[in-house]
């Protein structure tokens, strides 16, 4: 699984065909195409795919449908389907089936379509291969590619292989491959530097807890990304149900999401100043397990009742989010699989995000719609503060009556952050339940296409 670009000199050519272009292509074919289509029904849908010998017997011609505008718009990523579909070979998209500025995006659908996770079962690649279409840039979007494949890898990983220790090994290797500096700080050294809820949230794990802090770049803008690292997420000492612990190996998938947009900033050589924060613990039950109503200091001074041991992702955020602070960056990025309430509301294909800056979501939008990544901006409502405000701390982590629960998560995180200008929050979800177009089953990135694509107008630069 290369996730690149075939460099075939003699590829298939590959015809892309809407609907309503189909009966006019299919006209100025010869007989013998047009029996071929007619006998596999071949009408120009979305995601059909037909290869047509030639007298060899081997593909000498390619159809792949490309719907109508309606259908299109259902969907993304509308060749990779088809792209899975199509024997083996090397294929070349024939000019005029795919908008210009759609070419990028369809590129990358189609290595994405070649992922597969074959870690402890395998199985067979995708066959067909794609040249790259004149005016893409390959080297980007591979990267792009290998990036989103870095954040499945990750997140698919079960947490018997893919703990704090793993997740620190994972950072080290991208800090290596980028010849980034990596630091990390580990036990009770936590409680040593002033990190006391990243450490109250690990402790009862048989694998410490600990803060992950690379850096990579000397000029330009700084950008630091702090991605939740929780492991794996039992619930503490407020147990999640069997129901709801299934798919908690994805909890660190904010942690992933930020590794692989960390890779995609750093192989594409953006000049920016990038810190990544991951705070990477497992969230276990034993006797040292962090209590419901107990009161924790965080590393800002603020203090957090503790009203359900399951909502530790903003605790371990919160400490993190504050060095993050200290350093004044220009901007602040935190991803997280935070909040079930985010689900509810925008579903698992939509990435929420928060951020009180108009700039940075304007650039954000307008770049999840270049490249087919759908976000959704959600509110800091200042009028839900008191909600987290509990008569005993300054800070409640889990305030009571279950409304807004993504919104109030978020203004949580906020109050970490008071020296830097920007800041944006991504309550993903990190997890594709179906298969879909270049998105299989699992783990999956959010948000972080759109990210690299609008960094430097977020920050006016």
């Amino acid at each position: 699984m290369s996730l690149k670009f075939s460099t075939s000199e003699t590829p298939i050519p590959l015809h892309v065909i809407s609907e309503d272009a189909c009966a006019a292509w299919l006209e100025a074919q010869s007989g013998a195409v047009r029996n071929w289509c007619a006998a596999y029904g071949f009408k120009g849908a979305l995601g059909q795919a037909i290869a047509l010998p030639d007298p060899t017997g081997a593909p000498g011609l390619a159809l792949v449908g490309y719907g109508s505008a309606a259908t299109r718009k259902r969907s993304r990523f509308h060749l990779a389907e088809a792209a899975n579909a199509l024997p083996e070979g090397a294929y070349a998209l024939a000019a005029g089936g795919v908008p210009e500025h759609q070419l990028a995006t369809e590129s990358l659908g189609w290595l994405l379509a070649g992922y597969r996770f074959h870690t402890y079962r395998k199985g067979a690649d995708m066959k067909a291969r794609l040249v790259c279409p004149e005016g893409v840039n390959a080297t980007e979007v591979e990267t792009i590619a290998q990036s989103e494949a870095l954040t499945r890898d990750l997140i698919n990983t079960p947490a018997s292989d893919m703990g704090p220790p793993e997740l620190e090994q994972a950072a080290r290797n991208l800090a290596t491959e980028f010849d980034a500096t990596i630091s990390v700080i580990t036990g009770d050294a936590l409680l040593e530097q002033n990190f006391p809820m990243i450490h109250a949230v690990g402790r009862a794990a048989d694998r410490a807890p600990r803060l992950i802090d690379m850096a990579w770049g000397d000029s330009g803008p700084k950008i630091t990304l702090v991605g939740k690292g929780v492991c794996f997420d039992t619930g503490g000492l407020n147990l999640k149900p069997g129901s709801s612990m299934g798919l908690m190996k994805k909890d660190m998938g904010g942690s992933a999401a930020v590794l692989g947009l960390a890779r995609m900033i750093m192989a594409t050589e953006q000049p920016v100043q990038l810190r990544v924060l991951i705070p990477a613990v497992e969230n276990s039950v034993s006797a040292t397990a962090f209590r419901p109503q107990d009161i924790l200091m965080s590393r800002k001074g603020l203090t957090v009742e503790i009203n359900n041991t399951d909502a530790e992702g903003r605790l371990v955020l919160a400490d993190a989010l504050a060095l993050a602070d200290e350093g004044n960056p220009d901007m602040i990025i935190s991803m997280a699989t935070l909040t079930g309430a985010a689900r509810v509301a925008v579903g698992p294909d939509l990435a929420p995000y928060y951020t009180d800056d108009e700039t940075a979501a304007a650039a954000l939008e307008h770049a999840a719609r270049d490249v087919s990544d759908p976000v959704w901006r959600m509110p800091f409502h200042d009028a839900y503060e008191t909600m987290i405000e509990p008569r005993v701390a300054d800070l409640d982590n889990a305030p009571k009556g279950g409304f807004a629960g993504s919104i109030t998560a978020a203004l949580f995180l906020r109050r970490f952050v008071s020296n830097c200008p920007r800041y944006m929050h991504f309550d993903i979800y990190g997890w594709q339940p179906t298969a879909a177009p270049a998105r299989s089953k699992g783990g999956v990135g959010q948000g972080t296409r759109a990210l690299v694509k609008a960094l430097h107008g977020m920050i006016g630069t």
